[in-house]
């Protein structure tokens, strides 16, 4: 895995987009990772997918390897350096598939350029209430990542084997070094308010699946909602996972994706 992966930057939305891309003349798929995190941490899910996809994991403003800008940290900001990317690549109807802050960001990005997207994949992607929008940014989530970012490589893995014991070292050891790259103004994504995604949701356009766990941000009764508000959009719950549902059952998600993307690639066919 990842012997022929390509890392590379290129200029868009005028900031540098890094991203890792597994190559090849096949469908284009792009994954949006979430909020402290980078492309790299789909390296495991990439790994699975790049038999029949040129994979795209791109850093997210503020974090990985792309530029560190002042300010500009909105939805609308990330989704158009999305676009930006899938100009500057010159990909053909990507597909996208986005946990999280990414969820949100793909959601963003179908609502302004629907015609340039294949499908469609949300993540227990942060389709949150005012009110709990307005908690987690008066949280202590700042000071948490500020800690972090004075602590080492070394201390933010082993406080990632102390509360995941469960995850393989090189999945802790990816998330902590992407941690340690993500700057303080990313953040400010999470500065109320967030785009209505019920609205988004109800102009959805292209093929679209929501994937949620047993607890997360995406419940049952929100997740029922969705599906009311847009009858094209497919709905999936992952048992035994919580908001990192690639982590979490990366089995049951891979298969959830697959074969949604398998049924997109069918009608296409037809």
């Amino acid at each position: 895995m990842m012997t022929n992966w390509i890392s590379a930057t290129c200029e868009a939305n005028n900031i540098r987009i890094h991203y890792t891309r597994t190559g090849g003349n096949k469908p284009p798929l792009i994954l949006l990772h979430g909020l402290m995190t980078n492309g790299l941490c789909w390296s495991d899910l990439a790994g699975k997918l790049e038999q029949d996809y040129d994979v795209i994991m791109p850093d997210a403003r503020g974090h990985g390897l792309s530029s560190q800008p002042n300010g500009k940290y909105r939805y609308g900001d990330l989704a158009e350096d999305i676009n930006g990317l899938i100009n500057a690549l010159q990909l053909t109807k990507p597909s996208l598939l986005g946990h999280s802050m990414g969820g949100m960001t793909a959601a963003v990005l179908a609502g302004m350029e629907p015609a340039m997207l294949g499908g469609l994949i949300l993540a227990d992607p942060t389709f949150l209430s005012p009110r709990m929008q307005q908690e987690v940014y008066s949280s202590n989530v700042f000071d948490q990542h500020r800690q972090m970012l004075t602590m080492s490589f070394e201390e933010i893995v082993a406080d990632g084997r102390r509360r995941h014991p469960q995850r393989p070292l090189h999945i802790i050891e990816t998330f902590a070094r992407a941690r340690l790259q993500t700057c303080m103004d990313a953040l400010d994504i999470l500065r109320p308010p967030n785009p209505d995604y019920k609205e988004l949701v109800r102009h959805m356009k292209i093929p679209g699946l929501l994937i949620y766990g047993d607890k997360g941000v995406v419940n049952t009764i929100l997740a029922t909602e969705l599906r009311i508000l847009n009858p094209h959009l497919a709905v999936e719950q992952i048992p035994g996972a919580r908001h990192a549902l690639h982590l979490d059952q990366p089995e049951l998600f891979y298969k959830a994706i697959k074969s949604f993307f398998d049924a997109i690639e069918t009608r296409h066919i037809h």
